[in-house]
């Protein structure tokens, strides 16, 4: 199956209220139209995951950021340009999300990625997808597809076949926060 397949089938079943395992930017994602809120529980309950404990969304562009948080520090563009490793950054007031997908402070986490599948995959949707490493909660993340188990693979709609056989390792985002004062704070590194 060729990367167009791929694309067209996590389409139909994004645009369905589905949930597709698809590769990222850095590790192996379990996603979804991250404006349905009935899909986003359903991510909820495939990772068995608490409700409280949100989940990051991934853009194409950061023009589209402008889309789904209201007012960001345009200094996190500067940040972002100078980093080698893909980060989430930590918004305040996300606007446009499913509620379900939000911190209970109303924040979002939200990654603009440079893989080639992501980024044609969310500009085809019109709208952004949420990524959550492709394990039960609590659960060591997988490195690459041949570790994620049969639970996940089981429990989504479709799974991308594009980079399977990467055998490449791959990490989780870094995570930051941008402070009201200007200041950064590393969550994750």
């Amino acid at each position: 199956m060729d990367f167009l397949t791929d694309i067209e089938a996590c389409l139909s079943v994004l645009r369905n209220g589905g949930s597709i395992l698809y590769p990222t930017d850095t590790i192996w994602g379990i996603g979804c139209d991250a404006t349905d809120e009935k899909a986003v529980e359903k991510i909820f309950d495939i990772k068995r995951r608490p409700k409280e404990k949100s989940m990051i969304v991934l853009l194409a562009n950061e023009r589209d950021l402008l889309n789904y948080v209201a007012a960001p520090d345009p200094a996190v563009f500067d940040y972002l340009e100078k980093l080698d490793k893909p980060t989430t950054v930590i918004y305040d007031n996300a606007i446009h999300l499913a509620d379900n997908l939000l911190a209970p402070d109303g924040s979002v986490g939200i990654r603009i990625v440079n893989d080639p599948f992501c980024k044609q995959l969310i500009n085809r949707l019109k709208k952004p997808l949420v990524s959550t490493s492709a394990n039960i909660s609590g659960e060591k993340p997988p490195a690459r597809f041949s570790e994620i188990g049969e639970a996940i693979r089981n429990a989504v709609d479709y799974i991308v076949h594009y980079r399977r056989d990467d055998e490449s390792s791959r990490q989780s985002s870094a995570v930051v926060q941008f402070n009201k004062d200007g200041s950064v704070k590393v969550l994750r590194e």
